[in-house]
């Protein structure tokens, strides 16, 4: 019973006393935070950036593309090639998505995303250009859904190529203010004047006038 009864004054004491507040935090920069306060804060400054840089609206319309290109030749006698390139492409462009909208890429920092990125919207661009070129060359007549198909094609590789030109405003130079660079000179203490001071040779004091030897006369 008492060790029960030590237990819940124990409780309740930990209950009185006051908990410390979090510490501000700067809301364009991680700061300190940790643990779960970190990944919330990464998760929206990553979709933040994901959507209103462009590159989210451009993959989705990507996708949407490309899946309906996919279902369309798969319902066709389509070259195997086709349906290879556009399975390739898309799995890519999910794989991304899953990369920049739960933040992963933002604890991967040796990656460089936005050259990755690059990279693969310029080979997607080529990739699907070809499939377009040889999906018209393959077939002298062109059915409704195959000539659908293939435009849905194009049109995914020319978001691709609006995607490359997004991905241009990560490699533009930022100005850095000067004052960031140059810290402000430290402050003087009492001991650094005294040192120079102490250093100094003691200049020699001033003559005190002489008095004069006579007084004056009386009158």
């Amino acid at each position: 019973m008492a060790d029960k009864g030590k237990a819940e004054g124990k409780k309740e004491e930990e209950k009185k006393k006051p908990k410390k507040p979090k510490s501000p935090q700067p809301k364009n920069e991680v700061g300190t935070r940790k643990k779960c306060r970190r990944y919330r804060w990464e998760l929206k400054s990553s979709n933040k950036e994901f959507w209103v840089m462009g590159h989210a609206e451009v993959k989705y319309l990507t996708v949407g593309c490309l899946v309906t290109a996919l279902i369309l030749f798969s319902g066709l006698s389509a070259h195997p090639v086709l349906t290879l390139i556009i399975t390739m492409e898309l799995s890519i462009l999910i794989f991304l998505i899953i990369i920049y909208t739960f933040a992963i890429n933002r604890y991967m920092p040796f990656i460089l995303w936005p050259i990755s990125d690059l990279l693969n919207d310029l080979a997607a661009f080529c990739f699907l250009t070809g499939a377009v070129i040889f999906a018209v060359r393959s077939r002298p007549t062109l059915h409704m859904h195959y000539f659908i198909a293939v435009i849905c094609t194009g049109v995914a590789g020319l978001f691709a190529l609006i995607d490359v030109c997004l991905q241009r405003r990560h490699f533009k130079a930022k100005r850095v203010k000067k004052t960031v660079l140059v810290p402000p000179p430290p402050k003087k203490t009492k001991e650094d004047e005294k040192q120079p001071e102490a250093g100094k040779p003691k200049e020699p004091e001033p003559e005190k006038a002489a008095e004069p030897d006579k007084k004056k006369e009386n009158k």
